[in-house]
């Protein structure tokens, strides 16, 4: 009997932009960090990270460093609200359609992703797809720091966090269904068994056609 899993990219996948800068531009928004300089620096990071080149250390000190001092309760409660007013209006229609039918059917799903877990949660709680894997911060008094908690989902690491969640799943998937935009993720597109390219980056575009791979236009 087929037990299909349905894994899911975040930013760019199944939401039209990048949720990490959805979130700095809300900090901006709410006053908590200068626009300017912050903004001209996430831009960059992120135009390496869209390379494959980016150093995830070095982004997450950056990142996360207007948080230092907020209690951890209170960033989720941000994170929240940021869902809520700037992400979900992003949510791709045909995204939106895909996770309905998956779960009218049972089947299960489960979002990996490069940004900050607090985010991805609560992407993944509005809608639909409550089991989610981002970067986990360690915290300290309270507050996240901007050390990395275990392994980060990125690259490679996002095939490592897949594998542990599966050795902890309590049932077997026949087959592993992916969906992606990024070159970041070529090991996981690797890993899978089915792979959905939606709206893919300019160095997936590239790549010789591959059996059981599609690419998808999402809008």
């Amino acid at each position: 009997m087929s037990n299909p899993l349905y894994v899911f990219d975040m930013d760019d996948t199944l939401i039209n932009g990048d949720c990490a800068m959805i979130w700095n531009q809300f900090l901006v928004q709410k006053g908590m960090v200068d626009s300017d300089d912050f903004l001209e620096q996430d831009r960059h990071m992120m135009a390496l990270y869209a390379e494959g080149k980016m150093d995830m250390e070095s982004y997450l000190e950056f990142a996360m460093s207007p948080l230092a001092n907020l209690p951890s309760d209170h960033v989720n409660r941000l994170a929240i609200e940021c869902v809520e007013q700037h992400v979900l209006p992003r949510l791709f229609s045909r995204a939106k359609l895909l996770i309905e039918q998956l779960n009218q059917r049972n089947v299960d799903m489960l979002i990996i992703s490069a940004t900050v877990s607090f985010i991805v949660h609560a992407v993944g709680r509005r809608i639909g797809i409550p089991e989610t894997l981002g970067i986990d911060m360690i915290e300290e008094n309270g507050c996240y720091t901007a050390k990395i908690d275990g392994i980060p989902s990125y690259r490679e690491g996002k095939v490592t966090r897949l594998n542990a969640w599966l050795a902890n799943q309590s049932q077997h998937y026949s087959e592993i269904h992916f969906y992606t935009d990024s070159i970041n993720d070529l090991p996981l597109c690797e890993r899978a068994d089915f792979v959905y390219l939606v709206n893919p980056c300019k160095q997936l575009r590239a790549l010789p056609d591959r059996e059981n791979w599609q690419k998808l236009q999402w809008d």
